[in-house]
């Protein structure tokens, strides 16, 4: 269904937006110089003395404690190899963050019991999934390190060695006595890299492997971060958990706001109003034997006061949740929402079914923002609300014309309602460069 609705009023202003960063060269061109590459380089060949250092300490220790746990003896060792790896995993994540850009989370400390003691903390080590993941790590990760580092280093010395031979070619008749770097020889004849042609090709071929080594590189990096991400950082469950603790955080800070911005509309608007309307009545019965006509008069203006009264409260209520949408559903609550806007709005709904009541309402409630947006900020003359469902998704879009610029900075209305959607494992995504278009973009769960 598609509705169309014309403007009332409009407001103009609008942030700028930066313009994209542009590069010169392709990335298959600036990929041997650009600092990722040379970051990632740097963290592989790093990896192969941290790794034998974490593969030393890992096997010795887990292979003491394990032989001493005949005695009382090989639990502490165990309790102590797990510690250790969890600080050298510290010291991982901190070079993954530093050279990989990989910004990996520190896993829930070990809780043991209050008042344990020792013995309440080697157990909380031993129970800890964490901290076996580690030790898993540790021993893991000295092998993947040893080939990734042969590899890398392999390719990218060798890649700029042949693409700077024909520069440094003239060492070898100098300081050596022969005519160039040799590939073959025996006791009948030589082969030398020396003659213009061969100068060429070695050069291709090292522009070729110089410029392919960087993707190589990131590959065996990719892999590092896999590693890294799933091993040494919070688990699956607990990070699961740590969402939904900061979910219900965002849902009960939003709805105390809620309840402050009712209870001050309920105070200033319409409570305001009827406790003047109750005044002017208890005046109006006063005068209704002396002064019939002024009576009247405040009766007549108290009725007024009711009505405004009356209007307030519609308003509220339609504020905490309209009584179309819980009626009729999102489309004709959609379409008054469009209809208040201060542009021509389009509104097309594409739903087979309602969604659950909750999502219903989060849904309403972001479409009516994103357009409260579009009527003072965008400086639009058109807008479009579009709704459908994808699979087990709601989604939403609100496109205009305007100049663009909005994003979801903190501080941001745009902000505040992608953590609203999040409470509820919704997305929110804006495009909206400097000059517009400006579209955005809301998916939400189905839960129907």
């Amino acid at each position: 269904m598609a509705t169309e609705y014309a403007p009332q009023t409009r407001d103009q202003w609008a942030p700028q937006g930066r313009p994209p960063r542009r590069h010169v060269l392709p990335p298959a061109l600036r990929a041997p110089i650009e600092a990722r590459t040379w970051r990632e380089f740097g963290y592989l060949m790093l990896s192969l003395p941290i790794s034998v250092l974490l593969f030393v300490f890992a096997v010795t220790m887990t292979s003491l404690g394990m032989g001493l746990l005949i005695t009382f003896l090989g639990v502490p060792v165990l309790a102590l190899c797990l510690a250790g790896c969890r600080g050298l995993g510290a010291m991982e994540r901190a070079r993954a963050r530093v050279l990989l850009k990989l910004d990996v989370a520190d896993p829930a400390p070990v809780r043991p019991k209050p008042g344990g003691g020792p013995m309440s903390w080697m157990g909380a080590m031993l129970k800890s999934g964490t901290s076996w993941r580690h030790l898993l790590y540790a021993v893991l990760h000295m092998p993947w390190a040893v080939f990734a580092f042969s590899v890398s280093l392999t390719f990218w010395s060798y890649g700029w060695a042949m693409l700077t031979y024909p520069l440094w070619q003239w060492t070898f008749p100098v300081y050596a006595g022969v005519d160039g770097l040799q590939l073959y020889g025996d006791s009948t004849h030589n082969v030398y890299l020396d003659s213009p042609v061969e100068l060429g090709l070695t050069g291709a071929v090292g522009l070729l492997l110089t410029l392919a080594t960087p993707w190589l590189i990131r590959g065996l990096a990719a892999a590092d971060r896999v590693m890294v991400a799933g091993l040494l950082g919070p688990s699956r469950l607990a990070t699961r958990v740590s969402e939904l603790e900061s979910d219900r955080g965002v849902v009960v800070d939003t709805a105390a706001a809620d309840l402050r911005r009712i209870e001050r509309d309920l105070h200033d608007g319409a409570q305001a109003r009827l406790v003047a309307l109750a005044m002017d009545l208890g005046l109006a019965k006063e005068k209704l034997t002396d002064d019939p006509e002024a009576a009247a008069r405040m009766v007549d203006e108290a009725h007024g006061e009711v009505k405004i009264a009356l209007q307030e409260l519609r308003d509220l209520a339609r504020g905490i949740h309209p009584a179309v949408l819980t009626d009729r559903g999102l489309d004709a609550a959609l379409s008054a929402v469009a209809s208040r806007c201060t542009v021509p709005v389009r509104v097309e709904v594409d739903l087979p079914a309602r969604p659950a009541p909750a999502i219903e309402g989060i849904a309403y409630f972001t479409v009516s923002e994103l357009l409260q947006n579009v009527s003072k900020h965008a400086r639009a003359s058109r807008a479009t609300v579009e709704v459908w469902q994808t699979a087990d998704r709601l989604m939403l879009q609100v496109s205009d014309d305007g100049q663009g610029g909005a994003d979801t900075t903190a501080g941001s209305g745009l902000a505040g309602l992608a953590e609203r959607l999040d409470a509820v494992d919704g997305i929110l995504v804006v495009d909206s460069p400097a000059g517009g278009p400006t579209t955005v973009t809301a998916e939400l769960p189905w839960r129907g």
